[in-house]
């Protein structure tokens, strides 16, 4: 019986890591703010916005800087609390030319 038991936990300690990774806002939409009220808190913050869209019930922003960098932005929708900021710099991906004008391999 205890082995059924350790077995149980270890199938769900992957799905623990991975549900605390992913950061969701469960937020009614009565109580969302308007999108113009995100674009408000972006031009706020001096960003250049590029794309609003709507992922795990957050509001999610990809914009520019006043540096140029580009990054993501998780809002949650209901305070328009700043959840989460992503670097667009943080994959590992490189698209762009090299100094030779080749293309980094993939």
């Amino acid at each position: 019986m205890a082995h059924i038991a350790t077995y149980a936990l270890a199938l769900a300690l992957p799905w623990a890591g991975s549900a605390q990774a992913s950061v969701r806002c469960d937020i009614p939409m009565t109580q969302w703010q308007p999108r113009d009220a995100v674009v408000q808190l972006a031009q706020q913050n001096g960003w250049d916005v590029r794309r609003i869209k709507i992922d795990d019930g957050c509001y999610e922003i990809y914009a520019t800087d006043a540096d140029g960098q580009t990054f993501e932005a998780k809002i949650r929708p209901d305070t328009l609390a700043i959840i989460e900021i992503e670097s667009d710099d943080d994959d590992d991906h490189d698209d762009h030319d090299d100094a030779r004008g080749e293309r980094g391999d993939h």
